[in-house]
């Protein structure tokens, strides 16, 4: 039987209803074909169906995209139709929807607060870092739309986090970046910082992108303030998945984790892939139509795949910090080389912030134990 594993879903595939300058996914739609790319119903009824029989307890499904909710809120209402069809009793069923916001309305909160939907919305940061870079088709910014979404969500008491992608404009700025989230009172935060390869210089990074040591700093700084303000006021990702590894637990980011395995990306026509990051004719698993979930899961190209992670630089084999981020996601350790046995290329950011916050995470991890937090 296959170990535990979460769906990241595409049911619109790379299809957006804007036209953000950083989007690494979508290019995706070469691979696709033209026109719309929408999951048919026959598509979502396997996918529940073949994912559920796997007897799973956890049973994790992250929509994504592109943009999920171009799929129109009937879709998902019939997802959560077919989960209780197919779901047996003791399993547990979570649903993630990450979106840019948009299409929030009150009708569409109400039925992520209905059935517990973890909502996350990307916000750049305030209006004037925002649109920078998350634009529609038509040139114009996005910030006032998004969070008219995000105060529905707030509206109805639906559950949601922000993500905010780390770029050359709003890195610069943690301070802003800090009191803005902290003045529309933002509990769940998570940082990501943007690099892709250049179109016209693959050797180069794209002009968007931060350098590791931008990086570094700004976790340094958003750590300072995150200290001050307390650390059981305000959720962030890459705090929590550091203490819950100091605390003996697995990473919660999958970028420090120690496997490369525990996703598998299913793309609207039910082909499945190893990772989003890696949609490819190479990393192609197999299609979920015509072949078994389980054996998707635990298909020669998954465990090839999977095995990238721990194939590390020597480099990295002799790091202080080797146990901590396990050499980072491998997208990044080939970002500007041609192999995935380098270095990460935030390698230089990694250690400029964990020498600034490990020791005082350690301490914060022991006041746990001891019951003082």
């Amino acid at each position: 039987m296959a170990r535990p594993f979460t769906l990241l879903i595409k049911p619109a595939g790379p299809d957006c209803n804007i036209a953000c300058d950083y989007c690494f996914y979508t290019c995706k739609s070469e691979l696709f074909g033209r026109g719309a790319h929408r999951m048919s119903q026959a598509v979502q009824e396997r996918l529940v169906k073949s994912y559920l029989s796997l007897g799973f307890e956890q049973n994790s499904f992250a929509w994504q995209g592109g943009e999920p909710t171009l799929m129109g809120l009937d879709f998902y209402k019939r997802l959560v139709a077919l989960q209780k069809q197919y779901g047996s009793s003791g399993q547990a069923v979570t649903n993630a929807l990450q979106t840019n916001g948009i299409l929030l309305d009150d009708q569409w909160c109400a039925f992520l607060a209905e059935y517990k939907f973890l909502t996350g919305i990307s916000v750049d940061g305030p209006k004037e870092l925002h649109d920078v870079y998350r634009k529609d088709r038509a040139g114009n910014g996005t910030f006032d739309r998004v969070m008219a979404g995000l105060e529905k969500c707030r509206k109805h008491k639906a559950e949601f986090n922000v993500l905010v992608l780390l770029n050359n404009v709003n890195v610069e700025q943690p301070d802003v970046l800090y009191d803005f989230f902290q003045n529309i009172d933002v509990r769940f935060l998570q940082f990501v910082p943007c690099v892709e390869k250049d179109a016209d210089d693959p050797s180069r990074a794209a002009p968007f992108s931060i350098t590791p040591q931008q990086y570094g700093r700004f976790m340094c700084r958003i750590f300072d303030r995150w200290l001050a303000e307390g650390v059981r006021k305000r959720s962030i990702r890459l705090f929590d998945s550091l203490l819950s590894f100091l605390l003996g637990g697995p990473h919660t980011e999958c970028t420090f984790a120690r496997r490369c395995n525990d996703y598998i990306v299913i793309e609207h026509n039910g082909d499945a892939f190893c990772c989003d990051f890696y949609v490819t004719d190479g990393t192609r698993l197999g299609n979920l139509m015509d072949t078994p979930m389980e054996q998707l899961a635990g298909s020669d190209v998954k465990r090839t795949f999977a095995r990238k992670k721990t194939d590390i630089a020597n480099k990295c084999l002799v790091c202080r910090y080797l146990d901590v981020c396990r050499g980072g996601c491998p997208k990044d350790r080939a970002m500007l080389t041609d192999t995935h046995k380098a270095p990460s290329y935030f390698c230089e950011g990694y250690k400029l912030f964990f020498d600034h916050a490990l020791p005082q995470l350690r301490a914060i991890a022991q006041k746990i134990r001891d019951g003082k937090i």
